[in-house]
Order: structure tokens, then C-alpha cells, then sequence
């Protein structure tokens, strides 16, 4: 069994930080892909930045400059730094490992979610 655990979502005002961190757990041999997705209600839900276990990076194109991701290999996490954030940034924030489990089967595990709202 894997577990992502979300934390750092959060009330914030427009033009603000936060830092979203997201721990895998579990029977993990390895972690290739990890990375962020967002969905709004109504919407269809969107990959916001992705990063190898090499450390390349993907962004989608509204969100570049301003959200970067980064993976701490050793302690199984990714992190979404978002600056300057938008009203429009507001929504369910996801991440998503994909890991070769310790029994050997490659699996793609999901967080539960982390709500970031962006309002005055």
C-alpha cells in the first residue's frame, strides 16, 4: 500500500504565496514521475507541473514563472511553490506519484487533495 499525504492549502490573498508539499509512503521501491493537478468545479481537470526523478520539470503555459515544483527524492515529496497567486489559482489542488511498488508492480498513486482559495 502507497499513501500520498497533502498538506500546506490554505486562505490566501491575491498576489500571495504558498507551498504545497505532498509524502508518499509506504511499499515504495522507487518513484518515477511526481506532480500536481488541479481541478474546479465544472472544469476539467488540468496538470499543472510535473518533475522526473532526474529533476526535469513541465509546466502548464499559464502557470509558468510564477508555480515551481521541486522533489525531495530522499524523503518521497514533491512541493508546488506558488507565488503571485490569482483568484483563478483558487481550486482543489492534487498531487500524483508514479511508483514502483515494493511488490514490484508499477501503480500511479493519487493525495487527497488540498483546497487553495485565493480572496481578499
Amino acid at each position: 500500500q502507497v499513501q500520498l499525504v497533502e498538506s500546506g492549502g490554505g486562505l490566501v490573498q491575491p498576489g500571495g504565496s504558498l507551498r504545497l508539499s505532498c509524502a508518499a509512503s509506504g511499499s515504495i521501491r522507487s518513484i518515477y514521475a511526481m506532480g500536481w493537478y488541479r481541478q474546479a468545479p465544472g472544469k476539467q481537470r488540468e496538470q499543472v507541473a510535473d518533475i522526473t526523478s532526474g529533476g526535469t520539470t513541465n509546466y502548464l503555459d499559464s502557470v509558468k514563472g510564477r508555480f515551481t515544483i521541486s522533489r525531495d527524492n530522499a524523503k518521497n515529496t514533491v512541493y508546488l511553490q506558488i507565488n503571485s497567486l490569482k483568484p483563478e489559482d483558487t481550486t482543489v489542488y492534487f498531487c500524483y506519484a508514479d511508483v514502483m511498488t515494493g511488490w514490484g508492480t508499477r501503480e500511479k498513486y493519487w493525495g487527497q487533495g488540498t483546497q487553495v482559495t485565493v480572496s481578499q
